[in-house]
């Protein structure tokens, strides 16, 4: 008799009980508008930097400032836990952002929003890794599946639909209603948190023995590290001194951080999570699905600005499908991953989501809604059959104790496959425009009987609107070149980060069985 058949018969249930389940439920609610609010402004900066009367080079940190205090939160929350408790940690967490919130919506400089978005982000920041280590600690592994789907869907739809709802709220609305919304429902996960999340106790003891250096070393090293891959591709990398400045203080402290950790009794973050395979290899996993799981959510959205020229609600009606897709697929891989190997999941998503990313390495200037419909729904099948069993087969075989701090670093590798990958989808673009640029524009001849002829259709267009019809037809005509160029830029990405993923495939070989 299994253990499961044996509980069972007895008649008690393994579940947890409702206040527990509850409480979880609530967890979810508010990792999800941690997620979201990485997003949420994606569409609206225009709209806050008018209302704010911010420069240029100022609106990039309301989404940066966030990034940075969040990333820097994470791989602290397993320690927060161990010394406040779940619920405590959980709470103010969830509290902090919720304040946070109120005060960016109040905000009436930007840099008031801009210190406020950091206290958002590193308040809300915790809530991400305590709710998936509540789920491993109070969940029995038979229903895993089913909490790790719900889970699932809430990583990948949170940044999905993020730039499309907040283009709606502040449509509208107005721009202080991205940040209002998350009041009510920031103290009604508070309530149900402090309620419901009482799985375990304080211990105290453990901030007596805090590694104050270590804080401020991990600190130091994942914020400037943050601000290298947010800030590089705007400042062309190492030109700007400032990069280099930054990038020195990461290694720096980088390399501080990690020779004391590796030698102290107490450190603030335990790495020794990664001498187990599976952890090591997941959460390496974890990172390349980072990659596509914030790096698709950006480029689409690039390229249907700027060269199909569609608004926020067009682009979110498009990549809709993402999410539709993830939302009905994820119940279904919720209960294969409960009776079929990890492994072979793990392999078929990441194959799908290299496949369906390198179906739109053929687009046009004329690409739209159904050159991506088929392949969104390839990806989105991929990317929840990555993430699910990507987070089991990293935490599934750690003991209790170390779920919170793995939780932690976990999703700490998928954010820095996120930053690196847009850092690196910045880069890519603006070489591979370049590039393409200087391969097209030679065509531009005017001794060409098919440039002659275009030229000669648009001066005929703009005769008697413009002083020098031939010159404005010129610049049309390379305004057409560039357009082409960006499109074949894009096209090298997809197909580059399609590849990404096909590679990754062998690693799944190296995993060992996780029983269902």
């Amino acid at each position: 008799m299994s253990e499961a058949t044996a509980t069972s018969a007895a008649g008690v249930s393994d579940m947890p009980p409702w206040p527990q389940r509850l409480g979880f439920i609530a967890a979810v609610f508010g990792m999800f508008m941690a997620i979201l609010d990485i997003q949420i402004v994606a569409s609206s900066l225009n709209e806050i930097q008018s209302g704010l009367s911010a420069s240029q080079d100022q609106i990039s940190w309301v989404q940066t400032s966030y990034l940075i205090a969040e990333i820097v939160m994470i791989p602290l929350s397993g320690m927060l836990m161990r010394i406040l408790s779940t619920r405590v940690a959980f709470t103010l967490s969830c509290a902090g952002f919720t304040l946070a919130s109120l005060g960016c919506a109040l905000a009436t400089s930007i840099e008031q929003l801009i210190v406020l978005r950091a206290i958002q982000g590193f308040m809300g920041g915790a809530m991400i890794p305590i709710t998936q280590a509540v789920s491993f600690s109070i969940f029995p592994r038979r229903v895993m599946g089913g909490v790790q789907a719900v889970i699932g869907m809430v990583v990948t739809m949170a940044p999905s639909i993020g730039p499309t709802v907040g283009g709606y709220i502040t449509e509208t609305l107005s721009w202080h209603w991205l940040f209002l919304a998350n009041v009510i429902p920031g103290m009604l996960v508070c309530w149900a948190a402090w309620t419901f999340l009482d799985i375990d106790k304080p211990n105290h003891a453990v901030a007596r023995r805090l590694d104050l250096i270590g804080l401020v070393l991990i600190a130091v090293f994942l914020g400037s590290l943050e601000f290298v891959l947010e800030e590089g591709p705007g400042d062309d990398w190492f030109a700007s001194e400032r990069i280099v400045a930054f990038s020195a203080t990461c290694v720096l402290a980088g390399v501080w951080f990690f020779a004391r950790t590796l030698r102290h009794d107490h450190p603030i973050v335990d790495l020794r999570a990664f001498a187990n395979r599976n952890f090591a290899l997941g959460a390496g996993l974890g990172f390349v699905i980072g990659i596509a799981l914030y790096g698709l959510v950006y480029i689409m959205p690039l390229f249907f600005g700027y060269v199909r020229g569609y608004s926020s609600l067009q682009i979110g009606q498009v990549m809709f499908v993402t999410g539709v897709t993830m939302f009905l697929c994820a119940p279904v891989v919720g209960q294969l991953s409960n009776r079929v190997d990890l492994r072979v999941l793990l392999f078929c998503g990441l194959l799908l989501v290299g496949t369906g990313t390198m179906m739109n390495a053929n687009l046009t200037v004329e690409s739209g809604f159904w050159q991506f419909f088929v392949p969104q729904i390839v990806r989105g099948m991929g990317l929840i059959m990555c993430i699910i069993p990507a987070s089991r087969i990293a935490l599934g075989t750690l003991p209790a104790h170390e779920v919170g701090n793995a939780s932690g670093l976990f999703n700490v590798m998928r954010n820095l496959g996120g930053a690196v990958g847009l850092a690196l989808l910045d880069t890519v673009r603006d070489v591979r425009e370049d590039f393409h640029w200087n391969q097209l524009i030679p065509a531009i001849d005017a001794g060409r009987e098919v440039v002659v002829a275009e030229i000669a259709k648009y001066q005929a267009l703009l005769a008697g609107h413009v002083p020098d019809s031939y010159q404005a037809a010129v610049a049309m005509l390379a305004q057409r070149v560039s357009q082409q160029a960006q499109v074949l830029a894009f096209n090298d990405i997809f197909l580059w980060l399609g590849l990404i993923y096909v590679a990754s495939v062998p690693l799944v070989f190296l995993l060992k069985r996780i029983d269902a």
